[in-house]
């Protein structure tokens, strides 16, 4: 019976008869098995988590995205920036069709304002937002979203320029 090899020195393996590569390879590995250290732990403990495990200085560096995360929960912003993904997630919410015919163009207060492209889509607004602010609250979470209020195109205002006249109800007159 062969002793297994002082750790410290250098292991030779020895020679296989059919001279195969796996078969030497499998050599060495038994022999690294045989003499590693075998770690006993008593039996019925758990071993301590906290031993092995290198702590982490204060002056290690971390990642950029777990300081911010501390960040706004110690500022309490997380309901204020989960409340402004109405502008971000504004298409993925509505869909591409519908965000292709509006924008958000504010949020205050749970109510969010939408601009629609023409007085048919903001019709078509005001009948769907019921389902857009239930969607909004299951996106965003429950009660961020309040209200919808829908704007269509404005049209032309007449009271810019030097020669304006006051209480006037625009050049009527000239589109005839």
């Amino acid at each position: 019976m062969t002793e297994p090899p002082d750790p410290g020195q250098q292991m030779e393996p020895e020679p296989t008869s059919k001279g195969d590569g796996l078969e030497l390879a499998r050599d060495i590995a038994g022999a690294y098995r045989t003499s590693a250290p075998k770690q006993h732990r008593r039996a019925g403990k758990k071993p301590d988590p906290s031993r092995g495990v290198k702590r982490a200085s204060k002056d290690d560096p971390e990642p950029l995205a777990g300081l911010l995360g501390k960040l706004i929960a110690d500022q309490g912003w997380e309901s204020d920036l989960s409340a402004q993904r109405v502008f971000t997630d504004w298409a993925d919410i509505v869909g591409e069709e519908v965000a292709h015919h509006c924008a958000v163009v504010g949020y205050e207060d749970g109510q969010v304002e939408v601009e629609a492209s023409s007085t048919a889509w903001a019709t078509q607004l005001r009948l769907l937002a019921p389902r857009i602010v239930a969607k909004l609250n299951q996106e965003l979470g429950q009660g961020s979203v309040v209200r919808l209020s829908i704007h269509g195109p404005t049209g032309p205002t007449w009271v810019k320029g030097k020669r304006t006249i006051r209480n006037a109800r625009g050049p009527r007159d000239t589109y005839g």
